[in-house]
């Protein structure tokens, strides 16, 4: 079992130097990721479905990472998730083969489909069509980060003639993890992707989340085993948990604390380095 840890870009992480002892600790501590979460903005004042209040702050996950990179060594650095449909997938390419190439090629690239329409009209962005507009913008990215003479034309992005350098360190690209619940969500990384992340699940969920994607593997001609499948439990993460989750097939637990201070999330490191990582890493 690996283990990651998210909200390198959240409180308290959003304080420099905070992020930095975090991540050093976390890098030390035989933890095997770090993670962002994105919204790039929140709904003021905060109504449903908006998931916290306005005044949560989220780093830019290029940003946090690319600054967690310059303090580590080994550990991975994953986006988890950028909300793809929300940005421009050449601009989006370029930001993310610059942080493979400063962290010496550690990316793994988490994208969503995010659910909140008052987010997408606060960017200009139509929330129609969005589950296409990330698959497309996918396949534009991939285009920029492993063609000779990159060229892409779809529906919502066309380039041909042009070129984006740095390309990613990571051949053919970084890994490429895609969030979401939903039959079209299984479908999308049963082609596309490298794995799944599923946020805040118990048990029963993703037993049935991960029977999702094993039949969307088996409609698609993927072998389900070449997927690597993260998740962060809804409840507390014990060593039960831990043995349970792997049993359902599980090879990444994402552990998040509610810790509002530096000293309280270099104590969880330590907590699961001592009771978890160094039984189960």
């Amino acid at each position: 079992m690996k283990f990651g840890l998210f909200g390198i870009n959240m409180r308290p992480c959003d304080n420099p130097a905070a992020a930095a002892a975090v991540a050093r600790a976390a890098d030390q501590a035989g933890f095997d990721s770090l993670w962002t979460g994105e919204h790039i903005v929140l709904a003021d004042p905060q109504t449903p479905p908006s998931p916290m209040p306005p005044d949560v702050p989220f780093v830019d996950s290029a940003v946090a990472l690319a600054y967690a990179a310059g303090h580590t060594r080994r550990i991975k650095l994953a986006t988890g998730i950028i909300i793809l449909p929300q940005r421009n997938p050449v601009v989006l390419a370029k930001e993310l083969a610059s942080v493979d190439v400063v962290s010496g090629g550690r990316l793994i690239c988490g994208f969503g489909i995010g659910s909140l329409p008052l987010e997408y009209a606060s960017l200009g962005v139509p929330f129609e069509n969005k589950g296409l507009r990330a698959e497309e913008y996918v396949g534009a990215m991939k285009a920029l980060w492993t063609m000779d003479r990159p060229e892409f034309h779809g529906r919502f992005v066309s380039f041909s003639g042009v070129r984006a350098e740095p390309r990613p360190l990571q051949q053919p690209h970084p890994p490429i993890v895609f969030g979401g619940n939903s039959k079209y969500a299984f479908s999308r990384t049963a082609r596309l992707g490298d794995g799944w992340f599923g946020f805040g699940l118990d048990r029963d969920r993703t037993a049935n989340y991960i029977d999702a994607i094993r039949q969307a593997c088996e409609r698609h001609g993927r072998r389900f085993s070449e997927l690597e499948i993260s998740v962060t439990p809804k409840a507390p993460v014990d060593a039960e948990v831990v043995r349970q989750y792997a049993d359902l097939g599980v090879h990444r637990i994402v552990l998040y604390t509610r810790a509002r201070d530096q000293s309280g999330v270099l104590d969880f490191i330590r907590a699961c380095a001592r009771e978890l990582i160094s039984r189960f890493a």
